[in-house]
């Protein structure tokens, strides 16, 4: 998710929610249901090459095109939306630099020895009957330790998937196996900003927030680790056939050491110690670059004719190299900086869009509109859920999807005598978990572009996440765990 930005840095609990009288629930649909007319028909039937390899990003500036054009027949201002457009924008200028961050460090990695060294080793210790459950866990702790999943994406998650596609594994598998666990962790962290965001937005405190999350989280998270050892037993994997040759092969090409791992280590240990993650990140790009002249001199001089060269083009451009085994060959590949042009112009023009549909009141009446149904007390969790969906897809920021229905419904919670701590845990399992399926939502664009699968791969797979906002649609429809502001806490 979009937590390595902090609430210091975006100050979104402070934003102000643009309402429109003149506008009408019908005019804020239009932009909506045209876009993902747009969307759905260049995804499923002309398989997104209509408009070329940046198709669905033409289609968000479109979608924005049209926002704007009910905004100006609804008397908004201009200038109105380009301030809103300019400040979703400068919202994920962190981010961004994340992603640029994390193109390098998959480059630099790659050549220094520490991707292949992961996969070396992981292959000795996951087999293929506990990798998808195992990894599950493994993204749970550190990222509950780190309070971040996209650092826990960033440096076990591509270890991970590395690992998993010479065992034979699917990668929507496996992205789907680190998602679910880094998003539990994240989701369960007190370091994690949408975790402190959700309560402030409600009006609870973090620990009643986490100590009440725990009763929908655990549970989902069980299903889920069943739902992945279920298919760890019944796959067909390639993996252990020619896993001799596999590690003969990346012991012939790289010099792997147990020293690697000090790189990954350092950049763990700096999240842990709360340096921000572009200090963190670029130690990491950093370390890599000298364990490169260190460890793999004979790697540097293959890739072209001048090491210091060879470090660059990791960093900022394509680098491929070649084993003598074809699997190896499209794993030990890294697009460097230029690799996540793609997920970065697509976050962009989401932004511009959601910016747009911000500025000419059409998220605050689309919310209010949900909000007007809720006459009852699973109809209110029904509308609050379905609020953070649908700001997570118009929006495309997992931060206004907890923003505003939280502003928007935290008044309705009390009028029913609903704790607010109902309110901070709907926020976080409809809105946090699911920002990650939606391929133009922020935290889908980096995953997909870090992890190096598409959202349409993991999607189904992202178990945890889709099953989190029909968890707690259960325990209202049968009043579970529904705590009532004249309980004691």
């Amino acid at each position: 998710m979009q937590d390595d930005k902090n609430l210091s840095e975006i100050e979104i609990e402070d934003q102000t929610i643009i309402e429109n009288k003149e506008l009408s629930i019908w005019e804020a649909l239009i932009p909506v249901v045209l876009l993902m007319m747009m969307l759905a028909y260049n995804i499923f039937y002309a398989d997104g090459e209509s408009m070329g390899e940046y198709s669905n990003q033409f289609i968000l500036l479109i979608g924005g095109g049209i926002a704007a054009l009910v905004g100006f027949f609804n008397k908004v201002r201009f200038g109105l939306m380009l301030k809103e457009v300019w400040e979703n924008l400068k919202s994920v200028f962190v981010p961004i630099m994340i992603l640029f961050l994390v193109g390098a460090l998959a480059g630099t990695w790659l050549v220094s020895g520490v991707i292949p060294a992961m996969v070396y080793y992981g292959l000795q210790v996951l087999s293929p009957t506990i990798f998808l459950p195992a990894s599950i866990i493994i993204c749970a702790v550190i990222s509950i330790a780190t309070g971040s999943s996209w650092t826990t994406s960033a440096t076990v998650g591509i270890a991970l998937v590395g690992i998993g596609s010479a065992l034979g594994i699917s990668t929507g598998m496996i992205a789907g196996a680190v998602i679910s666990g880094a998003y539990f962790g994240d989701k369960m962290s007190p370091l994690s900003d949408t975790t402190n965001l959700a309560p402030a937005m409600a009006g609870t405190d973090l620990f009643t927030h986490i100590r009440y999350m725990t009763f929908t989280t655990v549970p989902t998270l069980i299903v889920t680790l069943i739902a992945f050892s279920i298919m760890s037993m019944t796959i067909e994997t390639t993996g252990n056939a020619d896993l001799s040759s596999l590690l003969g092969s990346i012991d012939k090409t790289f010099n792997i050491t147990p020293m690697l791992f000090m790189v990954p280590l350092a950049v763990i240990v700096l999240i842990l110690l709360k340096t921000k993650p572009l200090i963190a990140l670029g130690i990491g790009v950093l370390l890599a670059a000298l364990f490169a002249f260190i460890y793999q001199p004979n790697i540097l001089d293959q890739l072209t004719s001048s090491k210091f060269g060879s470090i660059i083009n990791a960093i900022f451009t394509d680098t491929q190299i070649t084993t003598d085994n074809e699997k190896l060959n499209d794993l030990f590949s890294a697009g460097g900086m230029k690799g996540m042009l793609w997920t970065i112009f697509l976050i962009c023009c989401a932004m511009v869009f959601g910016g747009i549909m911000d500025a000419i009141g059409s998220l605050s009446r689309i919310t209010k509109a949900l909000l007007s149904v809720a006459t009852t007390v699973f109809g209110l969790f029904a509308s609050t859920v379905i609020s953070c969906l649908g700001l997570n897809a118009i929006a495309s920021d997992q931060y206004l999807a907890i923003v505003i229905p939280g502003k928007m419904f935290k008044k309705a919670y009390h009028d029913k005598g609903l704790a607010p701590e109902n309110l901070s845990r709907t926020l976080e399992d409809s809105g946090t978990v699911t920002s990650v399926l939606i391929p133009w939502n922020t935290c889908g664009a980096y995953q997909s572009g870090v992890l190096g699968v598409g959202v349409g791969e993991y999607f189904m797979y992202a178990i945890f996440n889709w099953l989190s906002p029909f968890t707690t649609l259960l325990f209202a429809a049968f009043q579970i765990k529904i705590r009532q502001l004249s309980t004691d806490k």
